[in-house]
């Protein structure tokens, strides 16, 4: 598979299941290391890299969004978004300021000591992309970031993400449902490993 995201793109990756559409979000998450190839990030060839290094890049290049949210069930809203930096070594003022932007980024100030059990499915993925977010990251990585909300409450999210897009960040996601899809400015179609298809929208 040869393909190139540029800076500011807006892609969804989609495909049926066991067409590699997980092994390449792993893959651009720096999760898996190819087995043979190559993997540019920011300039740096990152297939090449070592367990710890690998580890920094996820932390300071790449923002997470999981469609189960993982958030960790006995911390608030802003300590769940604060776990990045606490990783990255940030001083704790700094950290919490950094924390309540991203909060606040997406719609969740009023809600930042909340536990996740008090929150909405909805509140719960917006606290998760505050959480990816948080470390300005080069990317941030979807993965069916809508497949546990309603169709309501999956286009807010899809509308913050447009939103983040807009204001630059780089946006892949991994979606099975061509209605998200249609959010992305374009789309790859994978199929047995490989690009069935690749369309520009815009």
């Amino acid at each position: 598979m040869n393909l190139r995201i540029q800076r500011n793109e807006y892609v969804a990756i989609m495909g049926p299941s066991g067409s590699g559409k997980s092994t390449l979000m792993n893959l651009i998450g720096c999760l898996d290391t190819p087995t043979k190839g190559r993997y540019w990030l920011n300039n740096q060839l990152v297939s090449e890299l070592d367990d710890d290094e690998l580890a920094r890049i996820r932390n300071k290049e790449i923002g997470f969004v999981f469609q189960t949210f993982n958030l960790l069930a006995r911390a608030t809203a802003l300590h769940n978004v604060e776990l990045p930096l606490i990783y990255a070594g940030m001083p704790a003022e700094e950290r919490a300021e950094r924390a309540k932007d991203a909060l606040k980024s997406v719609g969740m100030e009023s809600r930042m000591m909340h536990k996740p059990n008090e929150l909405s499915g909805g509140q719960r993925q917006r606290v998760a992309i505050a959480r990816a977010l948080v470390n300005r990251p080069s990317i941030i990585l979807a993965d069916e970031p809508t497949g546990n909300l309603d169709s309501q409450t999956g286009n807010e999210i899809m509308a913050v993400f447009d939103r983040l897009h807009a204001e630059g960040n780089n946006i892949v996601l991994v979606t099975h449902e061509h209605d998200i899809a249609e959010y992305a400015h374009r789309v790859i179609h994978i199929k047995d490993g490989v690009i069935e298809r690749d369309e520009r929208k815009r």
